[in-house]
């Protein structure tokens, strides 16, 4: 045990893992922006501020579960469409990664290329090794309605699906 902690210690130190707290459900969705994969400027209140938006985060683009996350979710794209959910996806890979992942796996929504993890800071996504922790947010007109902090990667969209049927019945 003392040997597990003080691995947890050292890794904690070298900034390898970084303690950041989510933002709480009732919030408002953060006040920062994104380049996606085509180098445009998103900026995610704007995007929020009507009907639903889903923000996910993922470790790196191409990798095993980040694509079953990915083709969860685009799989599942014309139901989410359907009931007015506007998807992005957000990773610290560059524009080009992005782009070569969209494309590869003809994802329908928009990934945002945060290299300097802006998104990822403002969202409150802690990162281990570098890279964002799995999680995703969904918004209501701006407003965080469902967080999932241990985000599934194959069941990524019936999760989302699940939360829409059931805010859709409250």
């Amino acid at each position: 045990m003392k040997t597990l902690l003080m691995i947890f210690t050292v890794i904690t130190w070298l900034g390898l893992t970084s303690g950041a707290s989510p933002i709480d459900v009732g919030t408002r969705i953060p006040n920062v922006g994104g380049i996606d994969q085509d180098g445009n400027h998103v900026d995610f209140r704007k995007a929020a501020s009507t009907d639903f938006v889903l923000v996910y985060f993922y470790p790196k683009a191409d990798t095993p579960g980040c694509t079953a996350q990915a083709c969860s979710l685009r799989d599942a794209y014309m139901k989410l469409h359907d009931k007015g959910v506007r998807v992005f996806g957000v990773s610290m890979d560059s524009p080009e990664a992005q782009t070569k992942f969209r494309a590869k796996y003809n994802l329908p929504f928009t990934l945002i290329a945060d290299e300097r993890a802006k998104v990822i800071e403002a969202f409150g996504v802690p990162r281990t090794f570098g890279f964002a922790n799995r999680q995703a947010f969904l918004f209501h007109d701006g407003m965080l309605v469902w967080r999932d902090l241990k985000a599934s990667t194959k069941e990524q969209a019936n999760d989302v699906l699940r939360v829409l049927e059931h805010l859709q019945h409250q």
